[in-house]
């Protein structure tokens, strides 16, 4: 049998809104840096991308991750770029802990001081709603209308991004409670659950950069 292509796969969660307020306090209680914590991935459940992520493939890589996350390695970019590598000179922020609700992965990330970590803090401080993504190399089979990932998935790591592809996927301070957005939040999960119509998200812009660029000159 004819090994299946792979192919670069990425899975978008949103980001809440970030208060002045929270951003300071997250500061003051994570020796000045910005600590952030929300919902990474979910397992068994159908993305914005039309994808499924198998629990037990996910639960593989997020124990194989945490060999990152122990050698203070696990960085991501702002925005996803067009391959596999995770380019020093774009990171943006450093993945501090995962764990598992039930068929959600939860983490926590701190925002790095690099040039895309200080971008990523005044999208933050000017209240800009963030989604975080996953990436990894893969390949999928067709079931129906949407996508499986297949056992040869290898996650890469997390990027932040404009518009998420995992429901409910925004982050909060680190010493923030979770909440999630009630009623649309529950309406968006039932309506990827049951398999229905998978309309892509809305695209008012290409990246988060160029999203900073055009509040820069009022537009």
């Amino acid at each position: 049998m004819l090994n299946k292509p792979k192919r670069l796969l990425c899975s978008w969660q949103e980001f809440a809104n970030i208060t002045p307020k929270q951003l300071q306090e997250s500061r003051e209680q994570n020796n000045g840096k910005i600590v952030l914590k929300g919902i990474l991935q979910k397992a068994d459940t159908l993305n914005q991308n039309g994808r499924i992520y198998p629990k037990n493939i996910l639960e593989r890589e997020i124990d194989n991750y945490q060999k990152y996350i122990l050698e203070h390695r696990a960085t991501g970019q702002l925005d996803h770029p067009d391959d596999s590598v995770v380019a020093l000179k774009e990171i943006s922020h450093n993945i501090i802990k995962t764990w598992w609700e039930g068929n959600v992965v939860w983490g926590m990330l701190e925002v790095l001081h690099t040039p895309n970590g200080n971008i990523l803090q005044q999208l933050l401080e000017d209240g800009i709603k963030l989604g975080i993504s996953s990436r990894g190399v893969g390949s999928t089979e067709k079931d129906g209308d949407y996508s499986i990932v297949q056992d040869d998935f290898q996650l890469i790591c997390w990027d932040m991004v404009n518009e998420p592809s995992t429901p409910g996927a925004f982050m909060l301070p680190e010493h923030a409670a979770y909440m999630p957005e009630g009623k649309e939040l529950k309406l968006n999960d039932a309506f990827y659950e049951n398999n229905q119509r998978v309309l892509p998200p809305p695209r008012a812009y290409q990246s988060t950069v160029d999203l900073l660029l055009s509040l820069r000159q009022g537009k």
